[in-house]
């Protein structure tokens, strides 16, 4: 045989061989994973017990002495080291700013009257799995004749709580124009997050939290209901959908998440040829090289939470100015990335002052800052990895908000693979990380026209 036959039938087999293995890689990264079984399980210590099924009337409780406490902390802090000349928040909060606000936390903020205002919502506790849960039930005031009653659950994340919701809530129970449905909300505080229990026992991931949701549920007598979730909120969302499809009605979510491995490859192709899997060339929200290194800067946090949770926890939990600084950091980059280069973060350019300290001092006051960042050990861990939630398509009907300032991005195109019935897909105008704070009208908005939009779908 000669040396080119031999090169050509050498070429042929590398060929083939190229052909089989992409056909292999193809159907591995594109074959849906099996659904996992995630059943009941007792997060709460000791052996299982007997639970108590009923639901309570819950209020926020006022105390004198943890308030004269934080006083005393906030008044006798530790000398702060100064931040570096014009690093503004690029070192991460800027301590002339921290003093800033623990001024305004000692002289203007008044725990007492925002008692009275986070009491204005119902809130309810019940346990659950051996779990005490909170969680804000609200129902409209007015139901117009003919108007039916929708159940909607609203799911936070880390940094966040139930307050983020009190903007949002309202103008989702009274009733919208053109619409024949209003919702009543059920807003629970995540396991381990605000007045809500945390878990005795290691293992509660965001699957295992979906379980718990879904118990709250029926708890309730909702045997449908839609979702709405953002952060880890739109994690143990997604999870719902996949898991309880006949019960979720749909999902809407302002922080879409896919991360399986043909939309990794997906990704990476698409940020050099955006034309493969990008709606639109406007889709590429920044260089790869730049979303890495903005990635790189920003999540820092994930790993520490996700490894050794209880190390940085003992410390935040031990100084009030420490906990309000961690958390607020993310408020400022999260809803803009360019207010780094801010002195005071920007903070108070879409919220105010009063309505972020609301949240700090939830986590403050309950002393949950350790079990909330627990989600982030539980979920990104081998056994929680080892289910594959991300590989489980979400088979609901979902709608995502694409607010142009969250952490991260992913294209109709590429979400599709986990939300194949992708039914609404919103580029929003503005906002970033935490919209049911900063954009409650947009947000609201887009979840009435959402629901109406799957509403029909089914009705057809």
């Amino acid at each position: 045989m000669g040396i080119l036959k031999k090169l050509t039938v050498l070429g042929a087999g590398l060929v083939v061989l190229f052909a089989v293995g992409f056909a292999v890689m193809w159907k591995i990264v594109t074959q849906p994973s099996a659904l996992p079984l995630v059943g009941q399980q007792w997060w709460g210590p000791g052996d299982a017990e007997q639970i108590d099924p009923s639901i309570r009337p819950f209020k926020i409780p006022f105390s004198e002495q943890v308030s004269a406490d934080l006083d005393h902390r906030l008044k006798h802090l530790p000398s702060i080291t100064p931040a570096l000349e014009g690093s503004n928040f690029r070192y991460g909060f800027n301590a002339e700013y921290l003093r800033k606000v623990i001024d305004f936390w000692l002289f203007q903020y008044k725990w007492q009257e925002r008692v009275n205002f986070l009491n204005s919502l119902p809130q309810f506790t019940t346990q659950i799995s051996g779990l005490q849960l909170h969680f804000v039930h609200a129902k409209p005031v007015s139901i117009p004749d003919g108007t039916q009653v929708v159940p909607l659950l609203l799911l936070h994340g880390w940094p966040s709580s139930v307050r983020e919701f009190y903007d949002l809530i309202p103008l989702l129970t009274t009733p919208h124009k053109n619409t024949n449905f209003v919702f009543e909300v059920i807003a629970p505080s995540l396991p381990g997050f605000g007045y809500s229990e945390g878990a005795a026992k290691p293992g509660l991931g965001a699957a295992q939290i979906a379980v718990v949701l879904k118990s709250l549920m029926e708890r309730l007598k909702f045997k449908e209901f839609y979702v709405h979730g953002g952060d880890a909120g739109a994690i143990i969302g997604a999870i719902m959908g996949s898991l309880y499809p006949r019960s979720v009605r749909g999902f809407h979510s302002n922080m879409c998440y896919i991360s399986t491995p043909w939309s990794t490859l997906k990704f990476f192709l698409g940020s050099t040829w955006p034309s493969l899997f990008l709606d639109e060339l406007s889709d590429l929200r920044m260089p790869l090289k730049d979303y890495f290194a903005f990635m790189l800067e920003e999540t820092g946090y994930t790993h520490i939470q996700a490894s050794k949770p209880d190390t940085v926890g003992i410390a935040l939990q031990s100084s009030p100015a420490g906990l309000a600084a961690y958390i607020l950091e993310k408020f400022s980059t999260w809803t803009n990335p360019d207010w780094r280069s801010l002195p005071d973060g920007g903070l108070t350019k879409k919220f105010s002052l009063t309505d972020l300290l609301d949240n700090v001092m939830i986590y403050w006051i309950t002393g949950s800052i350790t079990t909330s960042m627990r989600l982030y050990s539980e979920t990104l861990n081998i056994a929680h990895m080892e289910l594959q939630m991300d590989n489980v398509p979400v088979p609901v009907p979902t709608a995502c908000a694409v607010f142009p300032n969250e952490l991260v991005y992913f294209s109709k195109s590429i979400l599709m693979e986990r939300f194949p019935n992708l039914v609404r897909f919103t580029n929003m105008p503005r906002g970033g990380h935490f919209p049911a704070l900063e954009e409650p009208q947009l947000l609201a908005e887009d979840i009435w026209v959402a629901v109406l939009t799957m509403r029909n779908l089914t009705s057809n």
